[in-house]
């Protein structure tokens, strides 16, 4: 693959991740109430999700595919990035892998385990203890599966990436500094809002809620990254 190609995959991979995975997300906040549903008790969710039928699974399988995505975007980026001042990048990479695929696995949930505690809980023959049970099940699926692997380990690591790509395009020829610094903005703001994770097992623990915004400056990060690649030129021939 030569410079220009790596430079066209790479742009193009996180414009299609970062525009791509809000369809999803999107069509999960008109059809399932997301994210707020996530605070609800869980017979609520249980019941609301069972009425979104197969249209609801493959809206979250959708979304935990294309989390995948992020996968090729960030190794082809090492590349581009890689410097003998960069060692770190090696680590940060491996760390926005690693991240991807514990995001995905998370979403998962929703596709392979929801799915038969919904069934089981609605069952009209189901007895109080067996709704009971469900219950429980669910609420340690959702904490561990969720809050644990996909949303406090998937964004710390992810975090960890953000912060080695940020600090190495300060001194990039491929990237403006402020490309790089835009980055690294949204690293306090994921920081504060895991705040919101530790709240779900300390009682009146503080909750500061700007995940949100982070995401968002990051995925209008990603866009101008990949908009930055698509438009640069390169020449140079490279070993993929």
């Amino acid at each position: 693959m030569n410079r220009t190609q790596l430079f066209r995959a790479t742009g193009i991979l996180f414009v299609i991740f970062a525009v791509s995975i809000n369809i999803p997300y999107w069509l999960l906040t008109k059809n399932f109430e997301y994210d707020d549903i996530l605070r609800r008790p869980p017979e609520y969710v249980l019941t609301r999700f069972h009425a979104g039928g197969t249209g609801l699974i493959l809206t979250w399988f959708a979304f935990a595919i294309l989390a995948l995505l992020f996968i090729p975007a960030s190794t082809l980026l090492q590349k581009l990035l890689s410097r003998e001042d960069t060692p770190y990048l090696a680590t940060a990479t491996l760390m926005g892998v690693i991240s991807g695929v514990l995001q995905a696995v998370g979403l998962m949930r929703w596709v392979f385990v929801i799915p038969v505690l919904a069934k089981i809980y609605v069952n009209p023959t189901a007895t109080d203890s067996t709704r009971a049970a469900v219950l429980v099940v669910f609420q340690a699926v959702h904490q561990y599966g969720g809050v644990v692997i996909g949303e406090q380990l998937g964004q710390t690591l992810l975090v960890g990436w953000t912060i080695g790509v940020g600090i190495a395009m300060l001194q990039s020829s491929v990237f403006k500094p402020w490309v790089g610094w835009m980055g690294l903005a949204s690293v306090p703001l994921w920081i504060l809002g895991q705040s919101e994770f530790f709240a779900t097992v300390i009682e009146r623990a503080p909750v500061l809620e700007t995940a949100p915004i982070g995401f968002m400056l990051w995925e209008m990060w990603l866009i101008v990254v990949g908009v930055f690649l698509l438009r640069k030129n390169g020449g140079r021939r490279i070993v993929a």
